[in-house]
């Protein structure tokens, strides 16, 4: 008998923007919010229940929910893949044009890992997930791998998309090298062209891209705060010649640390020093695009 709605954990996940487009045919210049089908499936095949975590301000916002709200009723959070991270998020003008991100999904996101930290649940992140979480805990990002890194390899291919995979070498005595013992090197999948150049504090890197040793996943030290962990590649992908990382393990690590927060909660901890912050932030940028 399959287990009952009330014993399965409830995994919030971020939302992806579609931006008003008047010339959209449905939802004429409504502003949308979604999640790609993907990563939504890969976290229910553990049973966990989704939850897309809606962002709660803007022009047609009514009513008090905030982000704390499903922060404090869901056992974690998934920060989806996506747009590129804005470089005035960590301080730097964009190089290019099309490099400059997407800056309000950016203060959107940092609000969804500020409230679940706050709330002491376990956080994950995927491929933009794992460079937001970075940026946020101050971390900087390459805005652009190819052509900031000497010798580096190819990233992101836009014709075979999720098909195109490296190799990584994963750090031994880390967290990964536990879950995946007695192998130093794996495949994974390569969808980006923007990567960690310093790694936050408080967080190790737990994988590196092979040869060019760009990281590929980072975990934070615990000593009582959350659990946070992040993938530069989607485990959400599942390649189906079984050439990549078994993704079931890390998804499985990640819903065990829910579990245990379900029982103890992590220590309260914001990411802006200031409690709420980017909540404020996000709110104000939202306010001034009316």
């Amino acid at each position: 008998m399959t287990a009952p709605a009330s014993r399965r954990l409830k995994i919030g996940l971020s939302a992806c923007f579609s931006y008003a487009d008047p010339y959209r045919p449905l939802f004429t210049g409504k502003t949308l919010q979604y999640v790609e089908q993907s990563i939504a499936h890969w976290i229910m095949s553990s049973g966990a229940m989704v939850v897309m975590v809606p962002c709660p301000t803007g022009e047609t916002a009514r009513g008090d929910v905030t982000l704390a709200h499903y922060a404090e009723w869901l056992d974690g959070v998934v920060m989806h893949g996506g747009a590129d991270v804005w470089p005035g998020s960590y301080g730097e003008e964009p190089l290019q044009p099309e490099w400059l991100g997407d800056r309000v999904r950016d203060l959107y996101d940092m609000a969804v890992v500020e409230a679940f930290s706050q709330a002491g649940k376990p956080i994950f992140g995927v491929c933009r997930g794992l460079q937001l979480i970075n940026v946020a805990f101050g971390g900087t990002l390459y805005q652009d791998i190819e052509t900031q890194v000497p010798g580096a390899q190819q990233h992101r291919n836009p014709i075979t998309y999720d098909k195109h995979q490296h190799d990584i070498a994963i750090v031994p005595g880390s967290r990964l090298d536990r879950l995946y013992p007695n192998q130093p090197r794996a495949r994974v999948n390569s969808i980006h062209h923007q990567g960690i150049k310093n790694v936050a504090p408080g967080f190790d890197i737990e994988a590196w891209s092979i040869p060019d040793r760009i990281p590929e996943a980072i975990h934070r030290r615990i000593g009582g705060k959350s659990y946070i962990a992040a993938t530069q590649w989607h485990p959400e992908f599942r390649d189906p010649e079984g050439r990549t990382l078994d993704d079931r393990v890390i998804l499985e690590d990640f819903l065990a640390a829910c579990e245990r927060a379900q029982v103890r909660p992590a220590l309260s901890h914001s990411p802006f020093q200031i409690r709420d912050r980017a909540a404020r932030m996000l709110r104000r940028a939202l306010l001034r695009k009316r």
